[in-house]
């Protein structure tokens, strides 16, 4: 099958991208304003790769078109089509379907789903528990939202089921909507046998009312959890405890509170875990964060369910190298490091921050770049918790181009501790005034940010 993926660079049809090439079918794809890490992988596997959406690329003589959310009936300003090859394809009557759809029916079927919802942490959740089966010798296929360091892929379809072992593929559940023709979340057509709610707050305010509309797609997921399946909640969450009591007809196990099925006990880079009040593992990693701890909680309970001691979960932790652009140290010059983090909500910003702040002491400064990049925050929706979201960084820097609302109105109680520049060269002067020797300089952002991580290094260096 010749299939072409519109809007081919994003992180899930990417990946989506690359299984269907190693299964044997043709793929070609377009997008646009594309950038690493997803369009240097699409490369190496050798897809073709085609800038825009324009009609002429009808041409290609698909037999099926993969749709993704970016693509939409949008028109511009002149009243032409921002997508005309959509147009095209329903004008002509060509067959067309969504990512998670022809997932669902291509690599899904028969096997044993493990997927992993939540507001944060779904791909680090999700990158842990396809290194623990794969510790396991488990080959488990996987779909990540990013690049796994341990892989160096952010997917592959994995081992065949086996006699004495079913086929099993872990999958980052987005809860985002479908495609255009489908509102639906992405989870929905995943029908897993195991099941990770890893956290629940209110995010795409773009598509998304309030918490309580989040709140009935997760209960959505957990009704296609079968009765033999396992649903693994965090038990610190109201709003998953009020996704289950909605209903839930599968077995339940829950991490992270006081009276939980799964704990920890000390620090995040060094802990016990505990099941039902006996310890059963020791973790010791190169990771940090509490987040991180909780991260790895779900994954030990959710690799459990298909067999996985969590004795043997726990030692290939201590092996686990996270994900590309989570806490990825960029470089280190004259004493001060660089990073990258994919955080871009408050609270993802607030545990990031604190997960550095744990790593290096309070003696330390951070000095955190940021843009609100995503259509949350671009609507403003959640504009009042960024002071909170940064009280443990020494300065901030806000990178404001875009935006619609007053990003300093909205920082103006940090003070003098954040600046704000409406271009990215604004922005990095401000740092390169401010940064000094032995100062951690953490760069937050879910898109490229203008490789402000390579051009501050660049600039450091003189």
């Amino acid at each position: 099958m010749h299939i072409h993926i519109l809007g081919i660079c994003g992180t899930f049809m990417g990946g989506l991208a690359a299984l269907a090439r190693e299964a044997g079918h043709k793929v070609t794809g377009c997008d646009a304003g594309v950038y690493p890490p997803m369009s240097d992988q699409l490369q190496a596997l050798g897809i073709e790769l085609i800038e825009g959406f324009s009609a002429d690329q009808l041409a290609l003589k698909a037999d099926m078109y993969v749709v993704g959310n970016v693509v939409s009936r949008a028109r511009l300003s002149d009243g032409s089509p921002k997508f005309p090859l959509m147009e095209a394809i329903l004008d002509a009557g060509l067959p067309y379907t969504s990512g998670p759809q022809w997932l669902a029916e291509h690599v899904l079927q028969g096997r044993h789903v493990l997927a992993v919802a939540g507001t944060h942490g779904k791909t680090t959740t999700t990158s842990m528990l396809a290194w623990i089966l794969e510790h396991a010798g488990q080959q488990p296929g996987f779909l990540v939202g990013g690049v796994p360091l341990n892989f160096g892929v952010s997917a592959r379809l994995g081992a065949p089921a086996r006699p004495e072992a079913a086929s099993l593929f872990v999958i980052e559940a987005d809860e985002y909507d479908t495609a255009f023709f489908d509102k639906r979340s992405k989870f929905v057509h995943y029908r897993p046998r195991t099941a990770i709610l890893n956290n629940l707050e209110f995010d795409h305010a773009d598509i998304f009312d309030d918490l309580a509309a989040i709140e009935r797609q997760f209960h959505h997921l957990v009704r296609t959890v079968p009765s033999t399946g396992r649903v693994v909640v965090n038990g610190l969450e109201e709003s998953l405890a009020r996704v289950l009591a909605q209903g839930c007809w599968s077995e339940v196990r829950t991490f992270g509170a006081a009276v939980s099925d799964f704990t920890a006990e000390g620090e995040p880079s060094d802990f016990a875990v505990r099941q039902s009040g006996q310890v059963v593992a020791q973790v010791q990693w190169a990771i940090g964060g509490v987040h991180n701890q909780l991260n790895a909680l779900a994954a030990i309970a959710a690799a459990q369910h298909v067999g996985v001691a969590p004795e043997v979960a726990a030692q290939a932790l201590a092996s686990f190298e996270n994900v590309k652009r989570r806490m990825e140290v960029r470089g280190s010059v004259n004493g001060i490091t660089v990073y990258d983090d994919f955080a871009h909500h408050p609270t993802a910003i607030r545990t990031t921050v604190n997960g550095l702040r744990r790593q290096i002491g309070t003696k330390a400064r951070i000095l955190a770049i940021f843009e609100p990049r995503s259509n949350t925050m671009k609507l403003g929706a959640m504009k009042a918790q960024l002071p909170w979201s940064l009280e443990e960084v020494d300065l901030a820097f806000c990178h404001s181009g875009g935006l619609e609302w007053d990003a300093r109105a909205a920082l103006a109680s940090m003070g003098e501790r954040a600046q704000v520049g409406a271009h990215i060269d604004e922005v990095l002067d401000q740092v390169l005034a401010q940064v000094q020797p032995g100062d951690h300089v953490l760069c937050m952002s879910n898109g490229g940010f203008g490789g402000i991580h390579t051009r501050l290094l660049a600039a450091l260096a003189k």
